[in-house]
């Protein structure tokens, strides 16, 4: 039979891990390294070239009001946009998905995967769905005034939040965005 040394020690280990999951998730700063910052623009980029938009340059005032947001997010396990006041003017796109599984470049994709439903016209009537929002990241990505991106992600044990703010902001009520304007003046 084991001792009571034995014993204990296990247990221990098993309480102190029950205790660290049941404890709230606190977030985790989380700094782009250089290659990731890369990964973030050059998808923003490549979106923009498709469209024959101008490129996105990155903006670190934007990505540290981006981290400030997600980390309050993170915080407080929310997932929502800040309010237009709380933005100061920026526009701003979110995703949330499960820690460490896709790349910088993939969560970026799932904003300009929108593009199957987007259809040129005035803003909001640019979705073939009717509805706005299913299209609404891709447009900011594509938004012809924006000059300037800054993101960051924030991460809890289990989930990474990815926001993105852009200057200035998109998705305008009653501004045109046709694609096919940008490239007839090619």
């Amino acid at each position: 039979m084991p001792s009571a040394s034995a014993l204990t020690n296990p247990l221990r280990l098993a309480a102190i891990a029950l205790l660290m999951a049941a404890s709230p998730a606190h977030p985790q700063a989380y700094r782009d390294t250089a290659g990731e910052v890369g990964e973030i623009l050059a998808a923003h980029n490549l979106a923009r070239a498709e469209v024959g938009v101008a490129p996105l340059v990155w903006s670190e005032r934007l990505a540290r009001d981006a981290q400030g947001w997600g980390e309050h997010l993170a915080a407080n396990g929310l997932y929502e946009h800040a309010s237009p006041l709380q933005r100061q003017g920026q526009g701003e796109n979110l995703w949330r998905g499960p820690r460490g599984y896709w790349d910088a470049r993939t969560k970026i994709g799932f904003f300009v995967e929108e593009k199957r439903l987007f259809v040129p016209g005035n803003f909001p009537d640019v979705s073939l769905s009717g509805r706005w929002n299913d299209v609404a990241h891709y447009t900011q990505v594509i938004w012809p005034q924006t000059r300037e991106v800054g993101c960051a992600v924030v991460t809890t044990p289990s989930d990474e939040v990815l926001v993105c703010r852009y200057w200035p902001a998109g998705n305008i009520w009653g501004y045109p965005i046709d694609p096919r304007e940008q490239l007839a003046r090619r």
